[in-house]
């Protein structure tokens, strides 16, 4: 993918009812140059777009009239100039080879064109259009990064972002899980903790209970995962980590015990005031505020029941051997089970063909479902992991605009009088921010389309294989299209696994979302939309730690980005791929921790990782 050693993996075959037809049988993804036009066959979650309108004849009459014209202005170009005109390069081993008498370069050309055409074809249907595709924001800037993907397929030009860009960070190492000497002294009581959320949000609060306890010298019994009406996920500690690594990996720091002893399971916790809340306590509380209210509790009763305990610990003013222990915790500590490796193995098989690890990140995250040994597969591909938020819920909280017209912001209005009341009140008191001035101030969750734009910014191929991960996108298929249409090797766990492999995670979000974390964390590269969601911040973190300076991110700026698109009508594609490029070449800097800064998602600090230069 991209153009690695000039080799591509073969054809998977997907079935537009299924999903996936016969995946035990095949070894790669659709790559047939049809795909790659502007508004190409495209397969989102397993469904299959179709582009062709059925009125307007006269208009694809024309169409295949003008392409059939720049078919033979192209040949006869192609027959007056040498072949050698064109860059030389190596054959990719999914292209036939060529000689000087082969048109292959005519046929690609033609293929650009085609991409173009049916640009024309929108701009003729725009009524059917405005029904099928959903709209478009910046319909010229994508026509753009057509030509420009269809030129980087032509000369087999190789993004440089596939790397990390700053080799300064494989300077650091992971050493969190050092132990450390611990005082022995007499446990003050019991420690249980609820945490609520989804997957990222459970696991930063199971790290910080793990250092509360260690900071007021109590017994940590195994948390628990409180039941959400909004991730409707009835799974446990154990359905998602290994609880017997978790307590082996601590328990020099920290006493860990699965239950309450029978004395305490029966008690009222709140009768006796043993019963904490996330109004009892401060977001991002300092241990002085633990020690001061919640030690005189567990001296008196023994032990103290966490309810829901999100972000309830900060990350300024905590000694080191603190910080230290939430690192070991997060990245050694927390194995996702056997069932979940094995899966998420097969799927990361699947995408790469290779049947053996390729890093660290792919043994820390993936056991011994994938050997250590070093295999070179005989098509071996490289993937980027994408994660999208541009949900519903994400969407219509931002109070921005996507192109949709009328349609849209009723849609969006409806969703907020029945998901977000509170909001829609505090909007009455104050007048917010336009739409305009919300995009501008980097507040706009990212469009596919834009995605799509940074990518092609970036010099990722039209064969760059991407994994989508995390939840419905809004907006559907029609939404999608503009991305499909430029990389239309993007796949899914859906796509990837059968109906019968994912059963046993049918009905558990969180099972299902750390599926997405391990494709994100092992792919080679990362791009997030929004560095604020959970899940980007610790699979950047996990990549920054066990990564080896190997495993970059992209991080587009959604202010930065927002200014750059605003020009959309008027810029050139040459100054809009300078300008993208600077801003994720400068967000790739090798930064320390800042004070206060999440330790999950920024771990290169002493407290965390070692450096060689230290």
């Amino acid at each position: 993918m991209g153009g690695k050693q000039g080799t591509r993996p073969n054809s998977l075959s997907f079935d537009a009812t299924s999903g996936l037809k016969d995946h035990m049988l095949v070894k790669g993804f659709k790559n047939d140059y049809a795909k790659f036009s502007a508004y190409g066959k495209g397969a989102y979650a397993g469904k299959r777009h179709t582009w062709w309108p059925r009125r307007h004849v006269r208009s694809v009459v024309f169409t295949f009239a003008l392409l059939g014209f720049f078919f033979l202005l192209d040949s006869f170009m192609y027959s007056y100039f040498d072949p050698t005109f064109f860059k030389n390069g190596p054959t990719p081993a999914y292209a036939p080879r060529v000689n000087k008498s082969t048109p292959f370069q005519l046929i690609s050309s033609a293929f650009t064109f085609y991409g173009l055409l049916l640009f024309v074809l929108q701009d003729l249907n725009a009524e059917n259009e405005a029904n099928e595709r959903g709209p478009v924001m910046y319909s010229q800037l994508v026509q753009m990064a057509s030509f420009s993907l269809a030129k980087i397929d032509q000369e087999q030009n190789v993004t440089k972002f596939w790397k990390e860009t700053r080799p300064e960070a494989s300077a650091w190492k992971p050493c969190a899980d050092k132990n450390q000497k611990r005082d022995a002294k007499n446990t003050t009581g019991f420690i249980l903790v609820s945490a609520n959320g989804g997957l990222n949000q459970q696991r930063v609060a199971v790290c910080n209970a793990v250092a509360v306890a260690s900071l007021l010298n109590a017994t940590l019994v195994i948390p628990k995962f409180l039941y959400s009406n909004v991730w409707k996920d009835p799974s446990q500690f154990s359905d998602i980590y290994q609880e017997e690594t978790f307590m082996n990996m601590l328990k020099d720091d920290v006493d860990i015990v699965k239950e309450l002893p029978l004395h305490l399971r029966s008690t009222d916790f709140e009768a006796i005031g043993s019963l904490v809340t996330d109004a009892d306590l401060s977001k991002e509380a300092t241990p002085d505020e633990y020690i001061r209210n919640i030690s005189p509790i567990l001296s008196r009763n023994g032990v103290v029941h966490f309810l829901g305990f999100g972000n309830r610990l900060g990350f300024e003013s905590v000694p080191s051997h603190l910080q230290k222990l939430r690192c070991k915790c997060n990245f050694h500590a927390l194995k996702f089970v056997p069932k979940i490796q094995k899966i998420a193995a097969l799927l990361v098989k699947r995408i790469t063909k290779y049947e053996a690890s390729r890093s660290l990140l792919d043994r820390q995250l993936l056991g011994s479902f994938i050997p250590t040994e070093r295999v070179e597969a005989a098509n071996p591909s490289k993937y980027l992991a994408l994660h999208l938020r541009f949900e519903v819920d994400m969407v219509a909280y931002s109070m921005c605009n996507f192109g949709g017209g009328e349609r849209e912001r009723a849609q969006l209005q409806a969703y907020r009088e029945e998901h977000f009341p509170l909001l829609l009140e505090r909007l009455k008191k104050a007048k917010p921010p336009s739409p305009e001035e919300l995009r501008k101030m980097g507040r706009c969750p990212l469009t596919p389309e834009e995605a799509a734009l940074v990518l092609a910014s970036l010099g990722f191929d039209h064969g760059t294989y991407i994994y989508l991960a995390g939840s419905q996108i809004y907006g559907g298929e029609s939404r999608m299209l503009p991305l499909v249409s430029l990389y239309p090797n993007l796949v899914t766990k859906e796509d990837l696994l059968s109906p019968t492999e994912l059963e046993p995670f049918r009905n558990f979000s969180s099972q299902l979302a750390a599926l997405d974390f391990i494709a994100c964390a092992v792919s080679d590269v990362f791009a997030i939309t929004d560095s604020g969601s959970q899940l980007s911040s610790l699979v950047s973190g996990f990549r920054t730690y066990f990564g080896g300076g190997d495993a970059p991110t992209l991080r587009p700026s959604k202010k930065r980005l927002a200014a750059i698109l605003q020009e959309n009508s008027t810029i050139s594609w040459h100054s809009f791929e300078k300008r993208v490029r600077k801003m994720i070449e400068e967000g790739q800097r090798v930064r320390l921790r800042r004070p206060g800064r999440s330790i999950y998602r920024q771990p290169r600090c002493r407290d965390c990782m070692c450096s060689d230069n230290q």
